[in-house]
């Protein structure tokens, strides 16, 4: 069997918490200069990067899966990495319709859409920083639906984490994993999960 070394939970500069300078090129540079096989571009509520970040990995011996970091009514966020990017495209419909509020990159950060080159094509003006009104279990239902994965992000955070939210794992809930920062250990979860590593 071939070990994969993969970091699952990538942002780029679409996501408000990150810079312009984590372009779709630069990500895909990083990845590989750190020996990485395996990239998941998840950034918050949007997949507008996505496929501009699979095309600057041709060629290049690194595999990237298109997702999205998604935030609940709760406030859990759960990463969703779909199969294919139809899949992504709609999951990102169905986030687009239950997230409210415009982005201020005054006081968010901006939310740039570039191409495959790192050359700035829009801006998402949607809230992306934001939850969505979606609760988690239709969180996790919309992403298995449209052909996802659904892993539980950083739960060993003390904020936006399933854990720090709700204080455990709701019962058949069907998470496919959980994940943990890149130093961190998994609290007591109640539930028998896989777990990931992200940095």
């Amino acid at each position: 069997m071939r070990e994969l070394a993969a970091d699952l939970h990538v942002h780029t500069c679409l996501s408000p918490c990150a810079d312009r300078e984590m372009s779709p090129p630069e990500v895909v540079r990083r990845g590989r200069a750190r020996g990485l096989d395996l990239i998941g571009i998840c950034d918050h509520n949007s997949a507008e990067n996505a496929e501009a970040v699979i095309r600057a990995a041709e060629d290049t011996g690194l595999t990237v899966i298109g997702g999205m970091e998604i935030s609940s009514r709760e406030e859990v966020h759960v990463l969703g990495l779909f199969a294919d990017l139809a899949g992504l495209r709609l999951a990102q419909g169905v986030v687009y319709e239950n997230l409210v509020g415009e982005n201020d990159p005054d006081a968010f950060g901006e939310q740039l859409v570039m191409d495959e080159r790192g050359e700035v094509v829009g801006e998402v003006d949607r809230l992306l920083i934001g939850a969505t009104g979606l609760p988690l279990d239709e969180v996790v239902r919309t992403i298995h639906a449209l052909g996802g994965v659904a892993i539980a992000a950083h739960v060993d955070r003390p904020s936006f984490s399933i854990v720090s939210q709700l204080g455990f794992i709701p019962v058949g809930l069907g998470l496919d994993a959980v994940e943990v920062c890149a130093d961190g250990r998994p609290p007591y979860l109640g539930e028998d999960l896989p777990v990931v590593r992200s940095s």
